[in-house]
């Protein structure tokens, strides 16, 4: 099972990513912890991507993609699955990863879009701010955050759903049950992802789920 991640700040991509990847005995690529990760060890890339921050700049395209390609060839040489968090953040990066995995046999079987409103995503990520006291996470950050998931990262999502592979979750429900449903739908995928052409397939969308259900498990 190849999962990309795609979801706006605090719908809880990185916590879903992590049991998805334990569930299904496959990488959790997380492109901040691998940026990190390069930091500590003071490779050759950790310290272009040190330097770079420090001076308050973003990491080019090209690095993370890089960095990322060497973390899909791992992942084939392990079995050939993988979750992606982190990325694709736009269009662009959304092509180049789509250039990536075709090179290497490696595209993603379903993006799992994440869905959540504006203001429930506020008030968790102004909670996670005072909980860790993140000072300068306030609510005019947080919204431009927000608007700028709207406008740059959202169009992926469309260009996921004309592929047959967007996968679509109600994110603000309690974890655990988001994680049951996500789950369940990838475990009823499982055999068929690598034998049903993208051509051949339609984007599903859970978030009604709980609509039709009386939405109890709030």
């Amino acid at each position: 099972m190849r999962v990309l991640l795609v979801a706006p700040p605090g719908a809880g991509k990185g916590t879903q990513g992590a049991l998805i990847a334990t569930h299904f005995g496959i990488p959790h690529i997380a492109t901040g912890d691998l940026l990190r990760d390069h930091v500590a060890r003071r490779t050759e890339l950790g310290r272009a991507v040190q330097d770079r921050l420090s001076r308050g700049e973003l990491v080019p395209d090209e690095v993370v993609l890089d960095m990322v390609r060497a973390a899909f060839i791992d992942a084939k040489a392990r079995g050939g699955g993988y979750v992606l968090d982190g990325m694709p953040r736009n269009m662009a990066q959304a092509r180049a990863l789509y250039e990536i995995g075709l090179g290497l046999e490696m595209t993603a079987n379903v993006a799992l879009h994440l869905q959540a409103d504006d203001e429930e995503l506020t008030r968790r990520l102004l909670a996670r701010a005072a909980l860790e006291g993140r000072s300068d996470d306030t609510e005019e950050v947080i919204r431009r955050r927000l608007a700028l998931y709207h406008e740059v990262t959202f169009p992926i999502v469309e260009w996921y759903a004309s592929r047959g592979i967007l996968v679509s979750v109600d994110a603000v429900r309690p974890v655990e049950r988001v994680a049951r449903q996500i789950l369940t739908a990838l475990e009823a995928m499982r055999s068929l992802v690598d034998h049903v052409p993208e051509s051949a397939r339609r984007p599903i969308d859970l978030t009604g789920l709980g609509t039709a259900f009386g939405r109890s498990d709030r």
